[in-house]
């Protein structure tokens, strides 16, 4: 098992989702996030039932970093209750799991990593 968490977030636009995206990671808050389009989520809201029109992200980022992530991430989100979810990373590239835990350490540390 790594420190490496993959963190799920949907957000209601491209310009929401990659003003998350872009201040996640230049705060070294995750090492990577992906923005996926294109997606249709069916929840139940205040009673009622809702299809609408989302954009996926996928953070990388490490156990240590999650908190003041999960802050960051709350503040910047528009929605009421962002959706946030942590998954472990059991498994994966060793060099690509260690970048990613270098990337989110160097941003503190004040140097640059790259992959």
């Amino acid at each position: 098992m790594s420190d490496v968490l993959l963190c799920l977030s949907t957000c209601p636009d491209e310009p929401s989702a990659r003003r998350i995206a872009d201040a996640l990671v230049e705060e070294g808050l995750a090492a990577c996030v992906n923005r996926l389009p294109g997606l249709e989520s069916t929840y139940r809201w205040k009673g009622e039932l809702c299809r609408e029109p989302e954009q996926l992200l996928l953070i990388k980022t490490v156990r240590t970093r999650f908190e003041a992530m999960k802050g960051r991430l709350l503040a910047l989100h528009p929605y009421e209750l962002p959706e946030l979810v942590a998954v472990e990373v059991a498994a994966g590239h060793a060099g690509y799991l260690d970048w990613v835990v270098q990337a989110c350490e160097a941003r503190t540390s004040g140097a640059s990593a790259a992959p």
